[in-house]
């Protein structure tokens, strides 16, 4: 599904929950078994270790995707600004 071309800019945020439990498996091995880092296209991805049910990890998360997609907006912008001049 990521590799479909509607998606080639889009941000992926992964939650890995329940890392409260002993048997949860190491946020390195999600990332391979996930296939993460051999993406076709370049992607900005982040994987968030998480438990749904504290909270904990999410708020982390969301933090991160908000701030890429301020960035990308104020990459946008300058672009755009810099077209406006042409």
């Amino acid at each position: 599904m990521l590799e479909d071309f509607q998606l080639k800019d889009a941000i992926l945020l992964v939650f890995a929950n329940k890392m409260d439990l002993g048997d949860a498996r190491p946020v390195q091995d999600l990332v391979d078994a996930l296939r993460l880092r051999t993406t076709k296209r370049s992607r900005e991805w982040y994987l968030q270790a998480c438990c749904a049910t504290t909270g904990d990890g999410l708020y982390e998360g969301l933090d991160w995707l908000a701030g890429r997609l301020a960035a990308r907006q104020a990459e946008t912008s300058s672009w755009a600004r810099l077209f406006q001049f042409l």
